[in-house]
């Protein structure tokens, strides 16, 4: 006897046919997509026509691959999901900023002549002497009070970073599930997830280091290996730099979003799906990465970008960031490749 789980797929697949279901549907019959009538025969034949055309397209595997990873996405609340990421991202740093200020305490503590000259440029460049004041005593405790600010702020950090690494999961796994409903096998008691969570903190935090570090050494090694070869007058050396540069930051993105989709949802994903989803979510994240890096430093020119520009261009990166992950987890779940055999499953083998 069926499951409720299977009973629920199914029903969901009868009673609510995809666009693409309908697509493929029409264009087996050669019924047209839009059946609309003029009174025109000519126009008729050519809204016909159009309509087989869209459906074909539709139709199409690739095509077809992306209105159903867009009908997931939309159906399981990909948009809402990343607002949240977003919003839990952005709450993230403030423990993140507290162990820095308790940083730069013990920096300013162990050096009296900085934390003197410091001082000395904040009243300096102020010219309200109540503010320099306050800012003066705002140092002062930071230096005074850095160990209690730094335990805390290093508390709040790893509480607050694996909460969200929690509500990442729980987000990819709702677009990555059969049915959007969570199964009996997600449920776990609460420090095995926390456990489970903290794990998964550590190995994205050492994917994100060796990603930024791949990033950043292929960025300025290049000039630095022209001009030790002796090469900087050869013009078409640099775009070529540039492309392996740009290739090596795509292959550490590829490492950050193979650690997402494979560890988080803990399921064996297709191969095939797996990979290819991790390719096209390494080469969005440069894109989104390069747009920030064109959009920010003419954001803040002006005088309301240079105030609030930080904050939304941050808040704009996560935001994508989310949406680029979970639409590529929907597209990973929703592929359908012959012969593409689960992660961890033997490859079938033919009866003699």
């Amino acid at each position: 006897m069926p499951k409720d789980s299977e009973l629920h797929r199914v029903a969901q697949r009868s009673d609510h046919p995809t666009i693409t279901e309908h697509a493929t549907a029409n264009l087996a019959t050669e019924k047209p997509l839009i059946n609309v009538k003029t009174g025109n025969a000519d126009i008729d034949q050519q809204i016909s026509r159009f309509s087989r055309l869209v459906a074909r397209f539709q139709a199409w595997a690739p095509v077809a691959h992306v209105l159903r990873a867009i009908e997931r996405f939309n159906d399981r609340l990909g948009s809402q999901f990343g607002a949240a990421i977003t919003y839990f991202s952005f709450l993230s740093l403030i423990p993140i900023l507290m162990v820095s200020f308790a940083a730069a305490g013990f920096v300013l503590a162990s050096h009296p002549d900085l934390l003197t000259e410091l001082i000395g440029k904040i009243v300096n460049s102020i010219s309200d002497p109540a503010l320099a004041t306050t800012l003066k005593n705002t140092v002062n405790t930071a230096v005074q009070q850095r160990t209690a600010v730094g335990l805390t702020g290093l508390l709040l950090a790893l509480y607050s970073g694996i909460s969200w690494m929690g509500n990442l999961r729980e987000a990819i796994l709702a677009q990555s599930r059969d049915v959007w409903e969570r199964n009996a096998q997600d449920k776990e008691k609460i420090y095995l997830r926390y456990l489970r969570d903290f794990i998964s903190l550590i190995g994205l935090v050492v994917a994100l280091i060796l990603t930024l570090s791949l990033t950043s050494v292929a960025g300025s090694a290049q000039e630095t290996i022209v001009e030790a070869l002796g090469l900087s007058h050869v013009e078409w050396l640099r775009p070529v730099m540039t492309i392996i540069a740009l290739s090596i930051s795509i292959m550490a993105n590829y490492l950050l979003f193979l650690w997402i989709f494979w560890m988080l949802p803990r399921h064996k994903p297709r191969k095939k799906a797996l990979f290819r989803g991790t390719l096209i979510a390494a080469v969005g994240f440069e894109v989104i990465k390069m747009i920030m890096t064109l959009t920010l430093p003419s954001l803040a020119k002006s005088a309301s970008g240079a105030a609030f520009g930080s904050v939304i261009g941050l808040m704009a990166f996560f935001y994508y960031f989310a949406r680029l992950t979970l639409f590529c987890a929907a597209w990973i779940a929703t592929a359908k490749y012959k012969g593409d055999q689960p992660i961890g499953t033997p490859p079938q083998t033919k009866a003699p």
